[in-house]
């Protein structure tokens, strides 16, 4: 009988194993994970960004979560020797009319208490030559990290303390009992007195297979990128974003300098045929039915229909993919780019056809799902972690100290 079992080996899983550890240092603790190594979906294709949650709704947990986690990853990363670097970034107003919604996210910023700056079109030339704008904010909290060698110390921490991480065990059916959680799997039952979903783009099954149905569903969109070629990197510094078209949903096309020295260019956002679908042929019949049959996704379709057209346009014309690029760095050309992995992003859609806004996390007897869990939430894991231990019950055999701030 285990103390905890966690359903989900991506960084907010291992940042919820690690923090049990600081807080029940003798608990029994197993992470289940489906794939061969930790970190194979989501966190391990990701751009590497410590974000500093200007965007998000000032209290949120988004908010919260990221302001706090952007200095409690770098304090991680500091104390383990993982390579990162605090670059800072610019989001640029590339048009005379985006100023007042940069005045907006600017104040917002403000808000979400961040030490942020306006600058104008000469200072902004300084920082990033090559970038046209006609204002920006200068966010100099951001960086950049490799979430995965993040993950993988995560992981040898867990092993350190005696926890038990299961590769190649994938979950199938969960029974959630007044005192104990039976979880059964393609090696096995696992037996624990509280179960963590850290499922990521499968929080939703795992969820159900619990016996907890939602008014949301995970829908996986793809985000496709390009990189600079080695000879065009001088183009970009650091970071550098456009003001979020606030009409919709995603961040759009920005630059972002990887730790190792690449420059990543894009994403888009089209919907993946499947689950960890990072190529557009992927496909699988279960995962796009879902989809394809869920009420939500068509009434979220309705309302993003001309941006939705232009994500597909882009996924499938280089040039206007490229087109959308110049309007930040009008030097940039077809020939500067080459294709890069993509990434999937797991995010909620309500019945209503509204996207979950923030992280989204529902408690049961014996369980507890995190169900919603997005960008920023490699930059927010640890406090991810911390804040869902702090909701476990107090068990009276194990000895509980003071959490590691």
């Amino acid at each position: 009988m285990y103390d905890f079992a966690i359903v989900g080996g991506g960084i907010v899983g291992l940042s919820t194993g690690m923090a049990i550890f600081q807080r029940f240092p003798n608990a029994k603790v197993v992470l289940i994970e489906k794939e061969a190594a930790v970190a194979q979906h989501q966190t391990g294709h990701n751009s590497g960004v410590i974000h500093s949650g200007i965007y998000y709704k000032p209290n949120s947990l988004k908010a919260r979560y990221a302001r706090q986690g952007n200095q409690s990853m770098k304090e991680f990363c500091l104390e383990h020797g993982i390579d990162h670097d605090i670059c800072g970034k610019v989001i640029v107003a590339t048009k005379q009319e985006e100023i007042p919604l940069l005045d907006n996210l600017y104040q917002r910023g403000l808000e979400n208490k961040l030490k942020i700056r306006r600058v104008g079109p000469d200072e902004l030339k300084d920082m990033e030559p090559h970038v046209n704008g006609h204002g920006a904010i200068v966010v100099p909290q951001a960086g950049i990290v490799d979430y995965r060698q993040v993950s993988e110390k995560f992981a040898s921490l867990i092993e350190e303390h005696g926890g038990e991480i299961a590769l190649n065990t994938k979950v199938e059916k969960i029974y959630e009992e007044s005192d104990e959680v039976t979880i059964e799997s393609s090696r096995g039952s696992f037996k624990a007195r509280f179960m963590i979903n850290c499922a990521g783009l499968h929080s939703d099954r795992v969820a159900l297979a619990a016996g907890y149905k939602t008014d949301m569903k995970i829908l996986p969109f793809r985000g496709e990128y390009y990189k600079l070629k080695p000879e065009k990197r001088y183009l970009v510094n650091n970071l550098i974003y456009p003001v979020p078209n606030p009409k919709f949903p995603f961040l759009g096309v920005h630059f972002t300098r990887m730790i190792g020295g690449e420059v990543e260019a894009g994403p888009n956002a089209v919907l993946s045929f499947k689950r960890e679908g990072y190529k557009k042929t992927d496909f699988d019949a279960r995962d796009l039915a879902e989809a394809l049959t869920y009420s939500g996704l068509w009434k979220m379709a309705g309302k993003f229909a001309k941006e939705g057209l232009e994500e597909y346009v882009r996924s499938f014309s280089k040039k206007r993919f490229t087109k959308s690029l110049q309007e930040l760095i009008p030097e940039i050309r077809e020939e500067d780019l080459i294709p890069a992995p993509a990434g999937v992003r797991a995010q909620a859609i309500k019945n209503d056809g509204n996207m979950v806004d923030d992280f989204q996390v529902i408690y049961g007897k014996r369980t507890i799902h995190i169900c919603n869990a997005p960008s920023p939430a490699a930059t927010a894991s640890i406090e991810i972690g911390r804040e869902v231990v702090k909701r476990l019950p107090k068990l009276t055999n194990l000895k509980e100290t003071a959490l590691i701030v």
